[in-house]
Parts: structure tokens; C-alpha cells; sequence
């Protein structure tokens, strides 16, 4: 491996710090006002939902990276989504920037912002105003964990990774935070992740890079096959590392690539394996498809499954369910070609079940991970994608959402 893995989180790249507060946003008190900063510009790169209904956040941070490639702040706020709040929900987002900004010394529109939380509630200004001087004060190159948990809403675990390559010799990081459990689904799952990166990348490149991890990680995990109104995946690049600047495809860009996708890739199995109600995490890997493109779809749909899923909770090894899907994922192929393994079980191979111990396939079932492995022909094209199971928790958490 061309890494290690390090501590820190989104405060392990030089250059960053962050820090959480309680400013009284969420019913529960707990922490719900997160701040992200770069100790100079840094080129900025975003990915976000593809629903028509969104959050005034993630319109915002679409025309501030059209007109400017760089940021240095992420202000994320928990508790109100700020979606379907109209006029006053725009007006509040330009005014986090602009309190933001003063704040900092910065100007505003150097500043990004995310909400998550409850869709149709406005963001109580005053409480965010009252806090943003307190959040600044706090801020710290140890900060990372507690931005990390005040961005959470039903996440029952904070989600946070580093990882640290050698570049020209010199130490490059890349940090991630990232917040998620329920309400997600590819095309951007129902997510927050901030990535911070002290290596200089040309902006077109580091979007190049940001989307390609995206599609690799965040839009192949799924729990409940629903999407949000505030998926936002942002991402930073200081260059405070100073290792020689990143401008074109080569070795170098590979090497970044690599551990950006695995930073989101860690992230979105994260949140996967903290899906709302969910005891196990769901990895499926698909092969011999005519592409990767192919093979992702497969992956998704197995994934995303409801009999999947529902199957894989009852702890029942049902092999017909893992077929069906792989059948209606849209992606042509040979029947007769199909192979399934659950783990070490090989349940059907050449499109022919096979006798398997049913006991000790149901006993696997009962493991934290559970890998499905699929083969659909002789293609070069593989994937994978991640979900987890359906608890009659799931329907109890959302059925008391907001109340």
C-alpha cells in the first residue's frame, strides 16, 4: 500500500483546523454548529445531490465554485436542512457566509456552507451569530472529531479517516469527515463529507479527481434507496504540504487519486455500516461485465435491494433474491454464465444452484460485514458497492423522525 493510515481527520493535513459547538440548533443540545479552515486559500471541488428539490446550501455552493475555484472555510450546521425554506432559507445561507467571513477576516465569498437536519425549518440566525465567535475561539489542529459529531443527525457513530503518502519526498495528507445514515441512495447518497488535502492540485484536476472518487465510493453505497435534498461532498487543497504542484495526469495525480478514493471510500462504507436500524454491512462485488460502469450498476441494485436486504437481516441465504436483482439491474448478460458466492459459499455457479450447508451460510450471515460476490461473464468490468440490512428498527427511527 502506497499510504498509512494516520489520526486526525480533516485537521491531519497541514494547514487546517477545525472545531464543533453546541449553538443550540438541534432539540437535543447537543454539538450542531461545525467550522472547517485553511490557514490560506485553498483550491476548492464539490459534488452534490442531483435531486430537483435542494437545500439553499447546495445552490449556493454550486455558484460559488462556478465563479471561484477556491475556498478557505466550510460552515456546516446540524438540526435544520434548510431545504423547502424559500427566500428566507437563500437569505440565510449569503448571511452564514457573510457572519462567517467577519468572523474570520475572510471575505464571504471564500466561505462554503452545508446544513443537514429536518427539511422545512429555517436556521435560527441568531443562535448561529450568537455562536460563531465561540466556534472560532476553538478552533484547533485537534478539532477534527468534534466537527465530525456536531455534524451529526441520526448517525450513531462519528465517521473520520487520514491517510499519508510521501510526495517528492515530503509527507502529503488527506482527511475526511463525513456524516450519514439514513435517506441514502446513489446520485450522491444522503450525505455530508468535507475532504481536506495539503498537496496543490490545478482546480480542473481536483474536480476531475473529487467527481471520480465520488462515483467510486459515495454513489455506490445505499441504505434505504431514498436521496436528499442537501448532499454535499466538498473537498479542499492547500498546497501547504509543499511538494510540487499537481497540474496534469501522471504518477503523481494516480498516487492523489488513490488516496482520495480511499478516504471516500472509507466514508461511505462508514455510513453504509451505520445505516438507520442496521446490524451489518453489505459489500457486493461484481465481475465479468462488459465495463466497470456495468459492473457498478449490478453492484448498486444488488445493494439496494429490499429482498436483499431483508433477506440478509432474517439471516436467510437466499440466493434467488442476490439473482434477481443482479437480473433487473439493466445491465445485459448471460444467465447461464451467473455465479454467486455468499463468503466462502458458492451458491450457484454456470447459472446452476448448487447444495450448500444452509446452517453454516445462515451462521455467516450474522457476521458485521457480509460479502456477496457475483460473476456475470468473462468481461474485464468490476465493481462494488455497499448497503446494509433492513431492521424493523429502520421503520421505527423514521416513523418518529420529527417527533
Amino acid at each position: 500500500m502506497a499510504w498509512q493510515e494516520i489520526p486526525g481527520g480533516v485537521t491531519a493535513p497541514k494547514g487546517y483546523r477545525a472545531g464543533g459547538i453546541a449553538a443550540g440548533l438541534k432539540p437535543s443540545g447537543l454539538t450542531d454548529l461545525a467550522l472547517i479552515v485553511s490557514d490560506v486559500e485553498a483550491i476548492a471541488a464539490g459534488v452534490f445531490t442531483t435531486s430537483q428539490v435542494r437545500a439553499a446550501s447546495v445552490d449556493y455552493c454550486r455558484q460559488r465554485l462556478r465563479a471561484k475555484t477556491s475556498a478557505q472555510a466550510i460552515l456546516c450546521n446540524a438540526g435544520q436542512a434548510n431545504a423547502g425554506t424559500g427566500a428566507q432559507g437563500r437569505m440565510a445561507v449569503l448571511e452564514k457566509a457573510k457572519l462567517v467571513g467577519q468572523t474570520l477576516g475572510i471575505p464571504p465569498e471564500s466561505v462554503l456552507i452545508a446544513s443537514t437536519g429536518i427539511i422545512g425549518k429555517q436556521i435560527p440566525l441568531e443562535r448561529v451569530r450568537t455562536a460563531l465567535p465561540q466556534l472560532a475561539a476553538i478552533l484547533s489542529t485537534s478539532g477534527s472529531e468534534q466537527a465530525a459529531q456536531a455534524i451529526m443527525t441520526t448517525d450513531l457513530v462519528p465517521k473520520t479517516i487520514a491517510l499519508e503518502s510521501e510526495f517528492a519526498g515530503r509527507p502529503v495528507r488527506v482527511g475526511g469527515i463525513a456524516k450519514g445514515s439514513g435517506m441514502i441512495h446513489p446520485n450522491m447518497a444522503t450525505l455530508l463529507a468535507f475532504v481536506t488535502c495539503d498537496a496543490a492540485v490545478s482546480p480542473h484536476l481536483w474536480q476531475q479527481m473529487l467527481s471520480c472518487a465520488a462515483n467510486q465510493s459515495f454513489n455506490q453505497i445505499t441504505v434505504d434507496g431514498d436521496t436528499s435534498t442537501n448532499d454535499t461532498l466538498l473537498a479542499l487543497a492547500n498546497g501547504q504540504s509543499r511538494t510540487p504542484a499537481i497540474t496534469e495526469l501522471g504518477p503523481e495525480a494516480e498516487k492523489l487519486q488513490a488516496m482520495l478514493t480511499e478516504v471516500c471510500t472509507h466514508l461511505a462504507k462508514a455510513i453504509a455500516r451505520d445505516g438507520e436500524g442496521a446490524t451489518c454491512l453489505i459489500e457486493v462485488q461484481v465481475s465479468g461485465a462488459m465495463d466497470e460502469g456495468a459492473a457498478q450498476q449490478v453492484a448498486r441494485t444488488i445493494a439496494g435491494s429490499m429482498l436483499v436486504k431483508s433477506a440478509v437481516f432474517g439471516r436467510d441465504p437466499n440466493w434467488g433474491r442476490i439473482a434477481a436483482a443482479a437480473g433487473r439491474a439493466g445491465v445485459v448478460f448471460n444467465a447461464e454464465k451467473l455465479q454467486i458466492r455468499l463468503g466462502d459459499f458458492l451458491l450457484m455457479d454456470k447459472g446452476t444452484p448448487l447444495a450448500f450447508d444452509r446452517d453454516a451460510a445462515s451462521n455467516y450471515l450474522k457476521k458485521d460485514t457480509v460479502a456477496i460476490a457475483v460473476n456475470i461473464g468473462d468481461g474485464p468490468g468490476y465493481g462494488r458497492g455497499w448497503g446494509c440490512d433492513l431492521s424493523y428498527d429502520y421503520v421505527k427511527i423514521n416513523a418518529e423522525y420529527t417527533t
